[in-house]
């Protein structure tokens, strides 16, 4: 069993600020093979996720901590929505459907999320990147 409570969520975060690219992953499941993703993933304002798609899986973020904007565009690389997760404003998470394009702009220091997504994990290929 794995509590997750304040102690580890300062020390994820702690991790974040300490890594380049100003984010740190703490899975919860047992491998890369395993058929659920779990894992807390701390960021920081000023981390880049490219915008990105997962083709065959859905994906679930829970904020626990923080606030960030979730951000989606259609395939003319346009943006056409920004959802704000802000427990302040009564917005905890998102379902982010296979194939959407999306990022998230950290927001505030030490943000941290539950993710949840289908496995196996597998890196994206450059057609899950979307270039501009």
């Amino acid at each position: 069993m794995k509590i997750i409570d304040s102690e580890l969520l300062i020390k994820l975060s702690e991790q974040a600020c300490n890594s380049p690219r100003l984010r740190m992953n703490h899975n919860l499941h047992a491998s890369h093979e395993d058929k659920v993703q779990r894992l807390l993933n701390a960021m920081e304002p000023g981390t880049e996720l490219p915008v990105h798609r997962h083709k065959d899986t859905d994906e679930t973020y829970i904020l626990l901590r923080g606030k960030l904007d979730v951000k989606v565009y259609n395939e003319q690389k346009e943006l056409i929505a920004t959802h704000r997760l802000d427990p302040n404003e009564g917005k905890y998470g998102i379902h982010i459907p296979a194939n959407s394009w999306h990022n998230v702009e950290v927001l505030e220091k030490g943000t941290v999320i539950f993710e949840v997504k289908e496995g196996p994990y597998l890196p994206f290929s450059e057609d899950d990147i979307m270039s501009f």
